[in-house]
């Protein structure tokens, strides 16, 4: 565990669709610095990664799409269908993934770190974990999501399931079990229960409770948003109530938001409150997933100054995502908020496009949170790039 030193690892790891990032970013809402190793992989394999040339050499032009991109679909029909053309691949990534993860491990300031790999169990990532949690789905469920969120048909699906290792040696293996065939709640409840197993007294400092009081009527009419200090503070699963009752008071949608829609968007990422006087002002939707920070929501209470709210947000939202290793921060904003040009250019932001993003996986996390008529604005948070030295 040399890349670990003082830091205890926690290896997940679970078949297809069975849940494993929505386990992943639980533990980062508990404070743990998550690393998810496909993601990872997918950042070798892009054209400006270390993998790329060595895979077109192998599996030939083929491919490739139109934008010169390796086509993951195409690539993992080859492999997915052959076990030795599986072995090639995996000689090529996994040495990257390996020196990626001791990195990411060694920089992190969290105590605690997860790292997600779905071939955890058959790679020397094994030997730098110190307890093995599985996530596990029934095939139902399994072949539902990849139905629902990867578009697969039956046979396809089937075919990734069978290519895998069976989740019943994966569970022999474990320290923990996590039963992801529920709701999210049911999952966050399990996951919590777990990590206070490991920590009965809180091991990282992210489990403090948060001084957000309910929502009262009128209350926030009665504060001088121009004097009154405002705070911004992460918010748990617990408030979810809280968030949808806010965001739909200022939405007008006439579909409602309820608690377990929040809830359920808490697997997919974070949120940060803006506070004025225990009361909430403003909630923006916020994660990091693969080095790039995302905001795609923003809301701002009405009377507040929305230059002196996104100063502090803002401010709050890169340190986080620096402390998680962030490269850049892509913000997703309202025509009228990108409208707020002396503010952005104050936070040095820059209003931009997905094509003019210069790193494939800054398109990539654009492409996938960008918002119907929204505004993307783009900051680098930091120069070096975790893959540019392998």
């Amino acid at each position: 565990m040399a890349a670990a030193k003082k830091k205890f690892v926690i290896g997940l790891t679970g078949n297809i669709a069975a849940g494993k990032s929505v386990v992943r970013k639980m533990l980062g809402h508990l404070g743990a610095y998550a690393i998810d190793a496909d993601a990872l992989t997918h950042r070798i394999m892009s054209s400006d990664g270390p993998g790329y040339k060595p895979i077109i050499e192998t599996f030939g032009r083929f491919v490739l799409d139109a934008n010169e991109e390796i086509d993951r679909g195409k690539l993992g029909k080859i492999v997915f269908a052959d076990p030795e053309a599986m072995k090639q691949l995996e000689a090529i990534i996994h040495p990257y993934v390996r020196k990626a993860t001791d990195y990411l491990i060694g920089k992190a300031k969290q105590d605690v770190v997860v790292v997600e790999a779905i071939k955890l169990l058959e790679s020397p990532l094994r030997e730098k974990v110190d307890s093995i949690w599985v996530a596990t789905a029934s095939e139902k469920t399994q072949l539902a999501r990849l139905s629902a969120k990867r578009g697969m048909n039956a046979a396809e699906a089937r075919k990734r399931m069978d290519s895998q290792s069976p989740q019943d040696e994966k569970v022999a293996a474990a320290d923990v079990v996590i039963d992801n065939n529920g709701s999210f709640e049911d999952t966050w409840k399990q996951v919590q229960q777990a990590w206070q197993n490991l920590f009965p007294q809180g091991s990282t400092g992210d489990t403090i409770q948060i001084p957000v009081q309910r929502i009262r009527e009128g209350a926030a009419a009665k504060i001088d948003f121009s004097k009154t200090p405002l705070e911004v503070v992460r918010a748990k699963p617990r408030q979810a109530e809280d968030i949808a009752e806010f965001i739909n008071k200022l939405s007008g949608r006439a579909k409602k938001l309820g608690r377990m829609d929040v809830m359920a968007a808490f697997g997919e990422k974070a949120y940060m409150l803006l506070v004025a006087e225990s009361q909430l002002v403003g909630v923006v939707g916020w994660q990091v997933e693969n080095l790039v920070a995302r905001v795609d929501e923003i809301w701002l209470d009405p009377k507040l100054s929305p230059e002196r709210a996104l100063e502090v947000l803002v401010a709050r939202i890169e340190d986080a995502s620096k402390e998680l290793q962030a490269e850049a921060l892509i913000l997703f904003a309202s025509p009228e908020t990108a409208k707020l040009t002396q503010i952005w250019d104050k936070l040095k932001y820059e209003i931009s496009t997905i094509p003019q993003l210069q790193v494939t996986a800054w398109k990539e996390a654009a492409e996938e949170s960008q918002t119907p008529n929204s505004k993307l604005l783009f900051k680098q948070l930091r120069q070096d790039r975790v893959l540019r030295p392998l």
